[in-house]
């Protein structure tokens, strides 16, 4: 009873299940409480890739990458079980209640065939667009890019979640850096850690992190996307960094729905 799946948690039970691991079922993904602890303010503009995750109501959900021009990678535990239909990409929109940007649809999901839980791993899924955006995308981390995942790396995190555990959404996109952890860091922190399939970023001191409703988003290093958000222990908690998806492990099957 003393951890959280903090990415994405419905809005009704956060207060009540803070300390516990749970993410919220796909299909209610439309109901949850959509920030990055310890960010700042963050553009489009300057981060064209970066997208949120939206219901038909407008409901922000978690976060992605746009990869190719009609292609977008979000977590696993945001999509699983989920219809493309009931699903929007909205792009080049920094303030949640503007209407800014574009507003897409989903034409497919793909979900990793071995993703079961965000903490067994393997959560990534592949968006399709039902058009080509104009935009900037961000290359994939490949398996030769062992030198963007060494500790202490400054990776960017970028998101529209919650600013604290169970907290408040964030209108507004934001971004902070917050350095790579060591193999050995992480999985003392966490007995779940995979080396193979996650990767861990986090102040020892905590007080920087992704939170609720960032799941799916970024984390970049070296020009790369080298992680999606994914799972961890409270949010910005000392000695618990956040878990993010190693997409260098995930290249090959990643690149094979581009």
């Amino acid at each position: 009873m003393a951890k959280t799946l903090h990415r994405l948690i419905v809005s009704v039970v956060v207060s009540a299940l803070a300390s516990i691991f749970f993410v919220a079922p796909a299909a209610n993904a439309g109901d949850v409480s959509p920030m990055i602890v310890g960010g700042t303010r963050a553009s489009t503009a300057t981060y064209p890739w970066v997208v949120y995750l939206a219901s038909t109501s407008g409901s922000q959900f978690c976060g992605g990458t746009l990869v190719k021009a009609n292609k977008v990678v979000t977590a696993a535990h945001c999509v699983s079980g989920r219809s493309a239909s009931s699903t929007r990409v909205v792009h080049g929109r920094d303030d949640k209640q503007s209407t800014a940007g574009t507003v897409v649809n989903v034409t497919r999901i793909w979900v990793h065939p071995s993703y079961r839980t965000a903490t067994s791993g393997y959560d990534v899924a592949v968006l399709t667009l039902d058009r080509n955006l104009n935009s900037a995308t961000l290359p994939l981390a490949t398996p030769q890019d062992t030198a963007l995942y060494a500790a202490g790396n400054s990776a960017l995190i970028l998101g529209w979640g919650t600013t604290s555990s169970g907290g408040s959404a964030s209108r507004y996109l934001l971004k902070a850096n917050v350095p790579l952890t060591s193999d050995a860091t992480c999985k003392s922190a966490y007995s779940q850690y995979s080396n193979t399939s996650m990767v861990c970023a986090g102040f020892p001191q905590g007080g920087t992190d992704t939170c609720q409703g960032d799941s799916g988003g970024p984390l970049v290093f070296g020009g790369k996307l080298i992680g999606d958000t994914s799972w961890g222990r409270g949010c910005a908690a000392a000695g618990y960094p956040g878990v993010y998806g190693r997409i260098a492990s995930y290249h090959s099957v990643i690149t094979a729905q581009l």
